[in-house]
């Protein structure tokens, strides 16, 4: 019954909204800008397959996925984790746009829609990641799934009304074109495609990836009793995904700056956060314990 649908900070289900009855689609857009870049960036390895292309991109891929993605987009924008000044607010959310999922309203939706459908009774397959590898990577990569009654979404004033967020959600394609034009002008087109294409293609299927694997398998410190879709922890990733592997923990304490909680669990996107703290750009840090543990939430024997 929609009166037993729980609501949670951005999504308010309305009296006949249901989280299971819709539909997968195909959203052509999404397809089509995966291919182009995958295509363009298989090119990049194989016309130019240069060092300092191979540079290029590994360096943007860091800063865009940690400090954009991971920290900007995800610990900030999302969760209010932390605070920091406007300007630097705007800096990080930017380069979580060149990731190139989604503007700023685009990655809130995406993930409060998921979020939400996950803490009801029933979760649909497609946001439970709830499918074979090749069938979930079709969904996730290429598809959104459209619900016959869906809630209502409400993004709070200060950034619904925000226009520099604005302006990132229109025309969040479009900023990889400043980018492109720089790079091109000091390493030509080898440069372009590895920096652009290539890094936004392995984004893109390097965070579904870990989608994918930490809503199935992997160790947990803590799971959430009553759920139907729980978190694990992808050992050995912190590096390569700035903390975003310790998904378990993420699920325990969502609301947490710091992603890997336990003893040994790198997480380079807190610490960047950390190096903000130093600087005096980044205050209110939340931790686990910060707030009430979530209903259910049972701590998990250790091995």
């Amino acid at each position: 019954m929609a009166a037993a649908l729980i609501a949670t900070e951005r999504v308010f289900p309305d009296a006949g909204t249901s989280a299971v009855q819709g539909e997968i689609r195909v959203r052509v857009g999404k397809t089509l800008w995966l291919a182009l870049h995958g295509v363009a960036g298989f090119v990049g390895m194989v016309v130019f397959p240069q060092l300092d292309a191979l540079l290029v991109f590994l360096a943007l891929t860091a800063v865009t996925v940690c400090a954009g993605h991971s920290v900007g987009m995800h610990r900030l924008l999302i969760h209010r984790s932390f605070a920091t000044p406007r300007f630097v607010e705007y800096v990080l959310v930017w380069l979580g746009v060149l990731v190139g999922m989604a503007g700023p309203f685009g990655m809130i939706r995406a993930h409060d829609m998921r979020d939400w459908h996950q803490r009801q009774t029933i979760c649909p397959p497609h946001p439970s990641h709830d499918a074979g590898f090749w069938r979930d990577a079709w969904w996730q990569l290429c598809c959104d799934y459209h619900l016959a009654v869906p809630p209502r979404f409400v993004v709070e004033p200060q950034v619904a009304q925000d226009p520099v967020y604005l302006w990132m959600e229109r025309t969040w394609m479009l900023q990889q074109l400043p980018v492109a034009a720089v790079l091109y002008g000091l390493g030509g087109w080898a440069w372009v495609l590895w920096g652009c294409s290539l890094r936004i293609f392995v984004s893109l299927v390097g965070h579904w990836m870990v989608g994918h694997f930490a809503h199935k398998t992997g160790t947990q410190g803590w799971r959430v009793d009553g759920l139907p879709v729980q978190g694990y922890n992808l050992r050995g990733l912190g590096l390569i995904t700035f903390g975003e592997n310790w998904h378990g923990n993420h699920h325990a304490f969502p609301y947490s700056a710091r992603l890997g909680v336990e003893r040994g669990q790198r997480d380079p996107g807190y610490g960047f956060i950390r190096v903000l703290v130093w600087l005096g750009l980044a205050w209110d840090v939340q931790l686990p314990g910060a707030q009430a543990d979530r209903d259910g939430l049972v701590r998990q024997p250790q091995a």
